[in-house]
C-alpha cells in the first residue's frame, strides 16, 4: 500500500510539474486557460477564479491545462487575441517547452536538495574500486584510474561508462584510461558470465569511486554534472531506439515503473529523491521528441510555420496529433503487456 502511495505522488508531481509549466507561461503570454486540473476522470470539486477553472479530480495522477486555441480555434466566446494560435511563434514555442522545462528544473532541485542532505559523489568517470580476483584486476586496473574510453567511445562521466558496460553485451571489454602514474594504457576485460533468472549477467568488477562530498558549491556541481549526464544518457536510450540497439521490449510502463519504485523504497529517501528526478528527466526529454502528441511535435509544427510563414491548418495538425496519440496508446498497451509478462 506505501509503494501505491509513492508511486502515485511520484508520477503525480511529474506531471502536475509539467502541466504547471504549460499554465504558467500561457497565463504570462495572455492566453485563455479554460481549466487547470489537478489528477483526472471524474471532477470532485472546482472553483473558477477569473478566466480559468481550477479542479480536483478523481486519479491523483498528475493534471492537464486546456488552453483556448489548442485544439477547439473556432470557439467564438474566447477573444480571438486570448487564442494560443494568436500568440507569436516564440510565445507558443517557450508555452509548449516550458512542461519539459519544468520537469528539468524540478530534477535539478532535486538533485541539488539530495547533495545537501546526502552528500555527493563525483561524477566523473573515476575508478572507486576493482573487485579482488574479479577480470577487471586480473586486466591491470586500479582504484583511482581514469576511464577515457569505453570500446572506442569517450566517456565524461560515470553513467556514460555503465551505460557503455551496459551494452557490451559480455564481449571483450576494452577500457582506455590514464593510470595513477598519469599514463594511459588500453585495458582489455573479459567478463565472467552468470545465469540468472532474468537472463545472463556479466560481471567486469568495477565499482565507482564512493567518496562523498558536502556543501553548497559541491552540491551544485553535482546537480548540474548530474542533470547533464542524465541527460545525454537518454539521448543515447532514444538513438539505440531508433537504430535497434536497444528493443521496444525493454521500455517500461507503469507497472514497470511501480516495480521501480517498490524496489527503491526500500533502499530509503535519497534514493527515492534520485528516482524521482530521474522520471522527471524521462518525461521532459520524451516530450520534447518531435513526434504528434507530444510538446515537441507541437514545436515542430512551429518550426514548420516559421520556415513557411503561414501556420499549418489546426485541422490537419490536429488530425496528425490524433493520430500520434492513437499510436503513442498502442505502445503503452504493448509496454504494459510487457511489464506484466516480467513479473511472471
Amino acid at each position: 500500500m506505501i509503494s501505491l502511495i509513492l508511486f502515485i505522488f511520484i508520477l503525480g508531481l511529474i506531471v502536475l510539474i509539467h502541466e504547471f509549466g504549460h499554465f504558467l507561461f500561457a497565463k504570462l503570454f495572455g492566453v485563455y486557460v479554460y481549466e487547470f486540473s489537478v489528477g483526472m476522470g471524474k471532477r470532485l470539486w472546482f472553483k473558477k477564479k477569473g478566466d480559468t477553472e481550477y479542479s480536483i479530480r478523481a486519479v491523483p495522477l498528475g493534471g492537464y491545462v486546456s488552453l483556448a486555441g489548442e485544439e477547439v480555434e473556432d470557439d467564438t466566446k474566447i477573444p480571438k487575441d486570448k487564442k494560443l494560435q494568436a500568440k507569436k511563434v516564440w510565445q507558443r514555442f517557450l508555452i509548449m517547452f516550458a512542461g519539459a522545462g519544468f520537469n528539468f528544473v524540478l530534477a535539478l532541485v532535486l538533485l541539488f536538495i539530495s547533495a545537501l542532505i546526502f552528500g555527493s559523489v563525483s561524477t566523473k568517470p573515476i575508478v572507486g574500486t576493482v573487485m579482488e580476483g574479479y577480470p577487471a584486476e586480473s586486466a591491470g586496473l586500479e582504484s583511482g584510474n581514469v576511464i577515457l574510453e569505453v570500446n572506442g567511445v569517450k566517456v565524461k562521466s560515470w553513467d556514460a561508462v555503465m551505460w557503455e558496460i551496459q551494452m557490451n553485451t559480455g564481449d571483450i571489454l576494452e577500457l582506455y584510461v590514464e593510470d595513477n602514474n598519469g599514463n594511459n594504457k588500453l585495458l582489455k576485460i573479459e567478463p565472467i558470465v552468470e545465469e540468472t533468472d532474468d537472463g545472463k549477467t556479466y560481471i567486469y568488477g568495477i565499482g565507482m569511486n564512493s567518496k562523498r562530498e558536502y556543501g553548497l558549491i559541491n552540491s551544485g556541481a553535482y546537480a548540474f554534472n548530474k542533470l547533464s549526464s542524465t541527460f545525454k544518457l537518454m539521448g543515447e536510450t532514444i538513438k539505440s531506439l531508433f537504430i535497434g540497439k536497444v528493443g521496444l521490449n525493454e521500455l517500461s510502463g507503469p507497472i514497470g515503473i511501480f516495480t521501480v519504485v517498490d524496489q527503491q523504497k526500500e533502499a530509503g529517501l535519497e534514493n527515492i529523491i534520485y528516482l524521482i528526478a530521474f522520471l522527471s528527466v524521462n518525461v521532459g526529454v520524451i516530450n520534447l521528441i518531435p513526434f504528434p502528441a507530444f510538446d515537441g511535435g507541437k514545436i515542430l509544427f512551429l518550426i514548420i510555420e516559421k520556415i513557411k510563414g503561414s501556420p499549418v491548418s489546426s485541422k490537419v495538425e490536429n488530425t496528425i496529433h490524433q493520430i500520434g496519440f492513437f499510436l503513442l496508446l498502442l505502445l503503452m498497451i504493448y509496454v504494459t503487456f510487457n511489464d506484466i509478462f516480467r513479473l511472471f
